[in-house]
């Protein structure tokens, strides 16, 4: 029975048992003596902010932890409870298999395994785990792995040659994590809100602990969609691929100094990463996001080559090409062309409630408490908490965009009507 698997990439470590893997994000929260790792921590990221570490992986030594974190003494301290803490909810298995990434030192490698001589469990092997992943994809010419870790991108070179696959040198991109990452997408996102809604997320740590949440179901959603919609607080909005695809644009020029445009370069791409928009775009034809248990497929092929129980541990970064290679997620074609959008309704001048006819303002016009008519583009759209109970034309109201002869039915119980109020031009 192949070793169940921990994958320690700080973005999301991974714990694989079978086919199931429990995901742990390099995330500490200290709750008053105690800590709080992983979903939860990072839950709470934008919450209290000064109750989170997230650098404890990255910055793996026993140095004075700055600023301190309650108990903890250094990040060693933060990386042994972490591990701890994983193995529990993995329920506590008594062997290990460590795949690490190429961003680690000596140093750092030597130091995780005296933290893991100290923890529940023996650790089997130890793999880096962009040669993990390249031993399953056979082929002569050049071959790289794309990680996104928390705090910075990691470009790894492998070689392939004699039916083998081996380490050449890894290649920090910093700047480009996750964190940052996250940060410029979600700049863009609250800057579509505002423009849309004239609701800023980003004004109360709550909406935009929100937001952040929302992030990975938008971006999944751009992948087989041409837009995605986000709703906080009562108030939506949508988003394109395009629109965020600016997001990604240091990533993008960091690989376009690097070596993977040589002739016959592929890249694999960890699942990650291919959730940014635009990537793709920016690597070799060649290119193609893992599945998201390529690892521990990998690992499960590599077998008794990657078990070191009887010796102490060596970084493998060396294995034999796979018979069988993994099949990568076929990645969405990107669009040639925006599909055609719906035509938009006849437009209107007024809104009728009652027997008063007022006149639609592009900024706003407040039609119910919390339901507001505003413009957006060319077209006439609901927004506000209460705009989800509205009714249009007797069918619940959507995101379409209103016109003419649309009747609303508010949320209070009044009607209304979009008219266009003729002006005669010929009187004096």
């Amino acid at each position: 029975m192949p070793l169940p698997l921990l994958d320690i990439q700080d973005s999301n470590l991974q714990l694989w048992q079978g086919t199931e893997a429990l995901s742990s994000p390099g995330y500490a929260l200290l709750e008053g003596q105690s800590y709080a790792f992983g979903q939860a921590a990072r839950a709470a990221a934008r919450l209290q902010p000064r109750s989170i570490n997230t650098r404890f992986w990255w910055q793996l030594s026993t140095e004075a932890l700055q600023p301190a974190l309650g108990p903890a003494r250094h990040t060693a301290d933060l990386v042994h409870a972490h591990l701890k803490d994983i193995h529990a909810k993995a329920g506590e298995p008594t062997e290990l298999l460590l795949a690490v990434p190429g961003s680690a030192s000596r140093e750092q490698l030597a130091l995780l395994l005296g933290i893991v001589q100290q923890c529940p469990f023996n650790a089997g092997g130890l793999v880096h785990r962009s040669v993990a992943l390249g031993s399953s994809f056979a082929g002569s010419g050049p071959l790289y792995h794309l990680e996104i870790q928390l705090h910075q991108a990691l470009l790894t070179e492998l070689s392939r040659d004699a039916g083998e696959v081996a380490l050449s040198r890894s290649t920090p991109l910093p700047g480009c994590g996750l964190l940052q990452l996250q940060e410029r997408l979600v700049e863009i996102i609250a800057a579509a809100f505002i423009r849309q809604t004239r609701f800023d997320p980003r004004r109360k740590a709550e909406s935009e602990q929100q937001l952040y949440d929302a992030l990975p179901a938008a971006l999944a959603s751009l992948q087989t969609g041409p837009e995605a919609f986000i709703e906080i607080g009562g108030y939506r909005t949508r988003t394109t691929a395009d629109e965020l695809r600016d997001a990604g644009t240091r990533l993008f020029s960091a690989l376009a100094d690097s070596p993977i445009k040589a002739e016959g370069a592929e890249v694999i791409v960890d699942p990650l990463c291919g959730l940014l928009p635009g990537l793709l775009q920016a690597l070799p034809a060649a290119s193609s996001v893992l599945p998201a248990d390529a690892l521990f497929s990998a690992v499960q092929a590599a077998g008794e080559r990657l078990v070191q129980r009887a010796e102490a541990l060596s970084l493998v970064t060396r294995l034999p090409l796979a018979d069988a290679p993994i099949a990568p997620v076929t990645p969405p074609p990107p669009p040639a062309e925006a599909p055609a959008a719906a035509p938009l309704p006849t437009p209107a001048s007024h809104v009728l409630i009652g027997h008063q006819a007022r006149p639609l303002q592009p900024d706003g016009l407040v039609l119910a408490p919390d339901c507001e008519i505003y413009q957006h583009g060319k077209g006439w759209y609901l927004r506000g908490a209460a705009s989800r109970d509205a009714r249009v034309n007797d069918a619940p109201a959507a995101d379409q965009a209103l016109g003419l002869g649309d009747s609303i039915a508010l949320p209070g119980g009044e009607q209304a009507l979009l008219i266009e109020v003729a002006t005669d031009h010929g009187q004096t």
